[in-house]
């Protein structure tokens, strides 16, 4: 039926966003060009780390804990290093995606609700980067905040255009936002000079991270923010962009280098994700403001309390790069989503819009209730969102990861899968435990 018929595919057969899958090549003779060939899916992984709900989460947690949860920031990184390298490596052994193993797997039904709730989790990381992106526009440009949220719409041009250019330009898109991000908060902790051995002692683990209802809830908020459920589904798409060698041989050099690349991407992304929350430990906690929760707030106080009006400027950029950066990968999610489990590939504008409007509209509605301050609960509400989703995700993976049919000779190493499946016991503990909390109202009292 002509362009209908490829606009809307329910085949059963088709690979993640059909028209990038593998593009690029990367069977150069030299190891260092091979490599950069391979490199790019893990900054767009590494996004997550600087989701502008993670601002909100770090910022709140940093103003009013200090540096402690920074052990939460560590571990949560830790945690998405291991569980973005399962998912080249199951990618790559399986030729799948994490939505089409879902689908291909379970029962329809139990399909159906692993697609809504992957679907729930990527409205959930759209409207942090909706609120993100506006307050940038505010800061920068004066624009008012319900404007701003109005004008994010237009993103999916962007998205739009850097498609029709090809999947390095996405990347090479998303890597410059990161730089921009990486040199804004260099020069943010050369204003603030933070405490080096208080940041120290904040990476070892307190007991009080579980004990105190109001970090826990931070700190499973930074975790929603970092190990974000969306990047399993995004990072075990984007890899088959690579054209590697689809032999024993080719699949070990993939996952080796993919896996480097995403663990390279996250290391950087650790650093400037840990440096948001020192710049709320360093410039409000220390200076003795008391809790931040809003991003305007942090914007405004942190000039008067640096000395500099540098620091605000470069805290709008970081911010708008944030949000400008999220959206592409976000978008890319809900593509990979929709194909994997429903086999349903629709436009990628139509696909944007709808998504960015399901996001609006909660965040209009805050905005025009309750102001900026309803847009900052908003945001670390997002975050507690995408953590309570987050095993539905993971727990897939894990599974898959361990079963030697699927993985064969690919499977990871009994330590590598033991601690997988760690983390996953720890994550679903916390979250029975901030249920628990959220029920009985503690993870809110002042």
């Amino acid at each position: 039926m002509g362009e209908p018929a490829r606009k809307l595919d329910f085949s059963s057969a088709g690979s993640s966003m059909p028209e990038s899958h593998r593009s690029i090549r990367v069977g150069h003779r030299s190891a260092g060009r091979r490599f950069l060939a391979f490199l790019g899916p893990g900054f767009l992984v590494a996004v997550g780390y600087m989701d502008p709900g993670n601002w909100a989460t770090s910022i709140a947690g940093g103003s009013r804990f200090g540096y402690t949860l920074l052990a939460a920031v560590l571990l949560s990184s830790l945690m998405a290093m291991l569980l973005q390298a399962l998912c080249a490596r199951f990618a790559i052994a399986t030729g799948e995606d994490l939505a089409e193993a879902c689908r291909n797997r379970f029962s329809r039904p139990v399909s159906f609700v692993l697609w809504l709730l992957a679907e729930l989790a990527i409205i959930a990381t759209d409207l942090a980067e909706v609120i993100g992106t506006a307050i940038g526009l505010k800061l920068l440009f004066g624009l008012p905040l319900i404007w701003g949220v109005v004008v994010t719409a237009l993103d999916v041009f962007l998205i739009l255009f850097l498609q029709s250019r090809g999947f390095r330009y996405l990347e090479a898109f998303v890597a410059t936002m990161i730089l921009i991000i990486a040199g804004c908060f260099l020069g943010e902790m050369i204003l603030v000079q933070p405490a080096i051995a208080e940041i120290v002692s904040g990476l070892v683990p307190s007991p009080q991270i579980v004990s105190d209802p109001q970090m826990l809830y931070l700190a499973l908020g930074i975790v929603g923010a970092t190990v974000m459920p969306h990047n399993l589904y995004l990072h075990t798409g984007i890899v088959h962009t690579r054209a590697y060698d689809l032999d024993p041989a080719g699949k070990r050099q993939a996952i080796r280098y993919a896996t480097l690349d995403s663990t390279l991407a996250l290391t950087l992304a650790f650093f400037v994700n840990g440096a948001i929350l020192v710049l709320a430990a360093g410039a409000f906690q220390t200076r003795g403001t008391g809790a931040v929760e809003d991003l305007t707030d942090a914007y405004s106080l942190l000039s008067p309390l640096l000395g500099s009006d540098l620091a605000p400027l470069l805290f709008a950029v970081a911010l708008l790069a944030s949000g400008l950066s999220s959206t592409v990968t976000a978008t890319l999610a809900g593509q990979i989503v929709m194909q994997g489990f429903l086999h349903l590939q629709i436009s990628p504008v139509l696909r944007r819009l709808v998504t960015r409007a399901i996001a609006i509209l909660p965040a209009a509605a805050m905005i025009l209730a309750y102001g900026e301050a309803g847009a900052g609960r908003l945001l670390v509400l997002s975050q507690v969102v995408l953590s309570l989703q987050l095993p539905f995700a993971m727990v897939p993976l894990v599974l898959f990861s361990m079963r030697r049919r699927d993985m064969g000779e690919f499977r990871a190493s009994p330590l590598v899968l033991g601690l997988a499946v760690l983390i996953a016991v720890l994550i679903v503990g916390l979250n029975i435990q901030l249920l628990s909390d959220v029920v009985t109202g503690t993870a809110f009292s002042s």
